[in-house]
């Protein structure tokens, strides 16, 4: 009995153990199989986010802006180009052909895809150059640029001397239509033109006129579309030589045809094998071809188009000139007559210059002859007013709150007053001499507020000042077509003056600095303003430094027999410094002479020349003849 009692409870703890542990077993297997579906759940959730991400993308999308659709816009209007010639040219604007034949868009998207200065499409309204202005000024003629030596887009592309004169073959026998040279490159910046005088000069200059500063200077051509019209009606002829090409058209019909003629080289002949001068005086006078006869009815306009270029490189020059029927002309030391430059307006004083500098004394004449407009062009005449200065104050001169060197009444704080005349700040004190002579030393606190703070403009600082020139020469590239041609020396140049003040002691006025570059011509006496700069600043201790923007000098020879060198070079400089009364309180200048003149030096533009007294003067001309 005991041993079946004792079985009896052994079993009984073996199922209360049994009993016990399937709670625990049963919550371990529950929260396992939780675990597993929850991590079962974030797979699938996943996935499905996954799979619904790819369902939102939208592959059509990126598919949509096909670039092949901008291909048959371009092959549309070169299908479409003679349909323009036979149904419009007779009825409507010849003006708005240039438009349909040669968009604007191109030229932007030509500067910009190129990587080539000349993205200029605001005009600098103050350059003058011999190839036109950046602002049109009535009666003159639009100046488009092409570089045939690259493709519309900028890239470089093969160029010979035959195709060149057989593409300006075809674009004067097609009618001068800018569809015929849109497969070349054109500068987006266009130039006004109120003449076509273009002395002897580097031939890299007509690209830079119109902003394309990197374009070599050989192979391109410029084509200038206006009207020509007369007043009171005229009977005249062109005159005219280039080298190396010169086309002259009006009202459809070659005038004139000047380019390079000699034993190797006829231009003329290859660009306008119909048209000849019927002149006995063909090319005997200073190389001018000489044109048919035109009459101008009064104040009735004929289109003209004119295109000049230039082909190997190194020197350019383009000459067109006036001969009224039945007026006699002065002539030059070889005899041979003075021809007046065409223009349909008075030359302004800064294109006058340009022409000025590079004319041979006797080739043509700038002041007189026709001017062909139908309205007054007196207002840009020769004397112009130079450019106005801002503040033109009296800046050096004493003012009438002037202190230095003068009797004044001064004012005390709590009243009473004195006549004297101001020496000098010693400490905290002022030191005045009365009308007798006799020195005294006033606290400045004593002072009223208005005469302290004359005390203190008449007691300025001392600067340092240094005025640097940091030059960068540019590499000049020799046109592969006249590679014995001279390089020119171009020198970038920024000028700059520092200012660190030297003495001790606060002055919380503001002042004001100035400077002038000054350079000089290679060939000449004379003097030029390569740059100016103002500035405000207020003392510290720090140093105060005034920049300009960089400035090109160029050394040049016209060809590769020429001794004389042209152009110019850096001379020297002035810096002053001014306080509010506009005194001068310091300056540094090499040139003794050049303070006296300051008022005429603040009146000269950037770029132009003076000589000593700071007069305003023609640049020097060429020595000889090139």
């Amino acid at each position: 009995m005991l041993l079946e009692s004792h079985k009896m409870k052994q079993r009984f703890k073996k199922r209360q153990k049994l009993t016990k542990g399937m709670p625990s077993a049963v919550v371990l297997s529950i929260l396992i199989h939780a675990g597993l579906f929850l991590l079962a759940g974030m797979l699938v959730v996943f996935t499905v986010v996954k799979k619904e991400d790819k369902k939102f993308e939208p592959p059509k999308a990126v598919e949509r802006p096909k670039m092949k659709l901008r291909k048959p816009k371009v092959k549309i209007k070169k299908t479409s180009k003679p349909k323009p010639t036979t149904r419009i040219v007779t009825k409507m604007n010849r003006a708005s052909m240039p438009d349909i034949q040669l968009p604007e868009m191109s030229g932007m998207g030509e500067g910009l895809a190129g990587g080539f200065d000349g993205f200029d499409m605001i005009p600098d309204l103050g350059e003058v150059s011999v190839f036109g202005e950046g602002q049109s000024v009535g009666n003159d003629f639009v100046g488009t640029f092409y570089d045939l030596k690259r493709d519309r887009t900028g890239r470089s592309i093969p160029m010979s001397w035959d195709t060149l004169l057989r593409e300006m073959k075809d674009f004067v026998r097609d009618g001068w239509r800018p569809s015929g040279l849109s497969h070349y490159y054109r500068s987006p910046k266009k130039l006004y033109a109120t003449t076509f005088a273009v002395p002897v000069m580097l031939s890299s200059l007509a690209p830079a006129a119109f902003g394309e500063k990197d374009t070599l200077g050989y192979f391109w051509v410029v084509h200038y579309k206006g009207q020509l019209v007369h007043s009171e009606g005229i009977t005249f002829r062109f005159r005219g030589n280039a080298d190396d090409i010169l086309v002259v058209g009006v009202d459809g019909e070659i005038v004139l045809s000047a380019g390079i003629k000699n034993d190797v080289f006829d231009f003329s002949r290859e660009i306008t094998p119909h048209w000849q001068s019927n002149s006995a005086d063909s090319r005997k006078y200073n190389g001018l071809e000489v044109g048919d006869w035109i009459t101008l009815e009064p104040g009735v306009p004929l289109d003209m188009e004119l295109v000049f270029g230039e082909i190997p490189g190194g020197a350019f020059a383009s000459m067109l000139l006036v001969e009224v029927q039945g007026e006699e002309y002065e002539r030059n030391i070889r005899g041979a007559p003075i021809f007046p430059i065409f223009k349909t307006s008075e030359l302004s004083r800064d294109l006058h210059e340009s022409i000025h500098a590079n004319l041979v004394e006797g080739l043509a004449n700038l002041t007189n002859g026709p001017v062909f407009s139908d309205y007054n062009t007196a207002s840009r005449v020769l004397a112009q007013t130079p450019e106005t200065v801002e503040n033109p104050s009296a800046v050096g001169l004493p003012s009438e709150d002037s202190t230095n060197g003068k009797m004044r009444i001064w004012t005390k704080e709590g009243g009473g007053i004195l006549e004297a005349e101001f020496l000098v700040v010693i400490g905290d004190k002022a030191v005045l001499r009365d009308s007798r002579g006799k020195q005294r030393k006033i606290p400045l606190v004593q002072f009223s507020e208005e005469d302290r703070t004359l005390i203190e403009l008449a007691n300025p600082p001392k600067f340092n000042i240094e005025f640097s020139k940091q030059s960068n020469q540019r590499m000049v590239t020799p046109s592969p077509e006249s590679p014995n041609w001279p390089v020119p020396k171009m020198l970038d140049y920024v000028f700059s003056t520092t200012l660190k003040q030297t003495s001790s002691g606060l002055y919380n006025h503001e002042l004001q600095v100035e400077f002038f570059a000054i350079g000089e011509e290679i060939d000449g006496d004379n003097y030029i303003l390569l740059d100016r700069r103002k500035a405000s600043f207020t003392p510290t201790k720090e140093t105060f430094t005034l920049s300009g923007e960089p400035v090109m000098l160029i050394d040049y020879r016209l060809s590769t027999g020429a001794t004389n060198r042209r152009g110019e070079k850096y001379g020297g400089f002035l810096v002053i410094i001014t306080d509010q009364r506009g005194e001068i309180i310091d300056y540094k200048s090499p040139y003794k002479w050049i303070l006296q003149n300051l008022e005429n030096l603040k009146e000269i533009p950037k770029g132009k020349h003076f000589d000593k007294s700071c007069t305003r003067v023609f640049p020097p001309r060429p020595k000889r003849e090139y």
